[in-house]
């Protein structure tokens, strides 16, 4: 399958937000990121409406649709929810704007929705099944091929409005291309699922940045739209609206993925009998379509403005053969096999839930149990690391491990100075009794706060600073960090009072090393100053005697 959704690798920052929204789980979580199982993807949108850093995008054809104009002469089939994106603008003022980007005309979608309505009414005339769901929403096909394929019998085999329209415009404009503009994107896979009908398929946000890059202005033109029936399709309930009812059948709305699948489960459990079920991937039909969704438009006024354009009468079309209509619905699922029990059971323990009390069933890897979590861990679609409790449990344990077996003392405060956490080696340090509880207490109770208050004032890290503690006679080298992002202060103190000790034993030896140094020196010096007064003494008398000895002999 083409990629139609595609996740951005360096957006992706593991919230699992996707896979919590996916309503059939076809997310695989590798390498920190949200891939998506494209053999089990329905593409209802929701990873792309709910991702929060925008990693989802959908695939762009406006370059395709540049080359197909190029080449071609195309004609648009308009999706009539328009009217929930373009604001005021009628069918009309869309076709002077998208002729001047190139295409030939444009039509609303609305009269393809006129030929498979009059199909659905003649299906429940006909009584051809106990239950006959809508095929209009792409999405809700796929959900059935891939994922409930029981209901396969009752899915109607009728093509969708937008199908239909496309074979309508074809056979009106001979040799012509198609382009669908709507707010869906399961429906770019539908046209090419589906060949000879759509050619290029964009969606709304993809036309308005193409008339943008083109610098062109959907103004009004006073024409109002033709009104029809049909044009309520986009809402929740339109197709319906729009039928000529038969009082021995039941009408059903189900719209939403939920409820969908909800609606599927009653089906197969044969709780439905004699209901035609007009059944939407998206809450409120196509004017919640996830590009709608996504802009976080107004639904209500996309319910009122889709209103103002629906009317009491429908389209005059001569309609074409019944066997053009019919699309042959196959089975597209996957045969999954479902691990054993026992090895659910080894990766529970490996997540750390041993007992049925620890499965905690969060919900915050996605998954909405904690035994689903297993299993998809087992198929490859999830890895042991999602699981929030898990982490936040080996996080702490890992951080107490090296808090409580550090030879360091570590106390943690908040900005209020109160104490957060103390560690066996602080309390140590500080002579506290072991089971003393001080949490929350204001550090004052043990320790002097005005240097850690500095460190909040001043934004300042202070590392190993020697201090020495009065009350508890310790000498400790003190590590102030100021966390601003957390607002807490870390105080690291390694006790040094034995390195102290020493080093003061030392200083004391060399005093007293120095003491008896000096009076060596001092007594030594005496006894110098007495030696050289002795030899002073001696060499002047040698002198005296030489000086003599020098005159006698030089006399003789």
């Amino acid at each position: 399958m083409t990629e139609y959704l595609v996740t951005k690798n360096s957006n992706c920052k593991n919230c699992y937000k996707c896979i919590r929204h996916c309503p059939v789980k076809s997310l695989k979580f590798t390498d920190g990121q949200a891939h998506i199982v494209k053999d089990e993807c329905v593409l209802c949108g929701e990873c792309y409406v709910v991702c929060p850093q925008n990693a989802k995008q959908i695939r762009q054809d406006v370059e395709k649709a540049k080359q197909l104009i190029s080449e071609n002469d195309v004609y648009v089939s308009l999706a009539p929810s328009f009217v929930a994106w373009f604001h005021d603008k009628s069918i009309y003022d869309m076709e002077q704007a998208l002729k001047k980007l190139g295409f030939k005309g444009a039509d609303e979608t609305a009269k393809g929705a006129f030929i498979v309505k009059k199909q659905y009414e003649k299906m429940i005339e006909e009584k051809r099944s106990k239950v006959i769901i809508s095929s209009c929403c792409h999405s809700v096909n796929t959900l059935i091929q891939r994922h409930y394929t029981d209901a396969i019998p009752y899915l109607a085999d009728v093509i969708s409005p937008m199908l239909a329209h496309a074979q309508l415009i074809k056979k009106e404009h001979a040799g012509c291309k198609v382009a669908f503009i709507g707010p869906c994107i399961s429906k770019k896979e539908e046209a090419e699922k589906y060949e000879g009908f759509v050619d290029v398929t964009l969606t709304f946000d993809e036309l308005e940045e193409w008339l943008g890059m083109e610098n062109i202005a959907i103004e009004s033109t006073g024409t109002e739209s033709e009104k029809g029936r049909t044009k309520s399709f986009p809402r929740s309930g339109g197709i319906i609206d729009s039928m000529d009812k038969n009082e021995n059948y039941h009408y059903l709305v189900v719209d939403g993925m939920e409820n969908c699948i909800n609606a599927l489960d009653n089906i197969d459990k044969g709780e439905l009998d004699n209901c035609f079920i007009e059944m939407s991937a998206c809450r409120g039909s196509c004017i919640n379509g996830p590009v709608l969704k996504r802009k976080n438009h107004n639904i209500i006024g996309a319910i009122l403005a889709v209103n103002e354009n629906t009317g009491a009468n429908d389209y005059t079309i001569a309609m074409p053969d019944r066997k053009s209509l019919k699309k042959e619905i196959r089975l597209e699922g996957v045969k999954k096999i479902m691990p054993g029990s026992s090895a659910i059971e080894e990766i529970l323990k490996k997540m750390g839930k041993t007992s049925k009390e620890q499965e905690l069933n969060c919900g915050s890897c996605g998954y909405d149990t904690c035994r689903d979590k297993a299993m998809a861990v087992l198929t490859g679609k999830a890895d042991l690391t999602m699981c929030l409790p898990y982490l936040k449990e080996k996080a702490e344990s890992f951080s107490d491990t090296i808090i409580n077996n550090t030879p360091n003392g570590i106390i943690v405060l908040n900005e209020d100075l109160e104490i957060q956490q103390i560690n066996m080696a602080a309390k140590k340090i500080l002579n506290l009794p072991v089971y003393t509880d001080l949490f929350g207490s204001p550090v004052v109770r043990i320790l002097d706060p005005i240097d850690y208050a500095l460190a909040i004032g001043n934004d300042e890290k202070c590392y190993d600073r020697r201090k020495y503690f009065a009350q508890y006679q310790k000498y400790v080298d003190e590590t102030i960090i100021y966390d601003k992002e957390y607002h807490i202060i870390i105080i690291i103190m390694k006790d040094v009072s034995e390195e102290e000790k020493i080093k003061n034993a030392k200083i004391n030896q060399s005093k007293a090393a120095i003491e008896i140094t000096d009076k060596v020196v001092e007594k030594q010096m005496r006894v110098v100053q007495e030696i050289a007064l002795l030899l002073g003494e001696t060499t002047a008398e040698t002198k005296i005697a030489l000086t003599k000895l020098k005159e006698t002999m030089q006399d003789e």
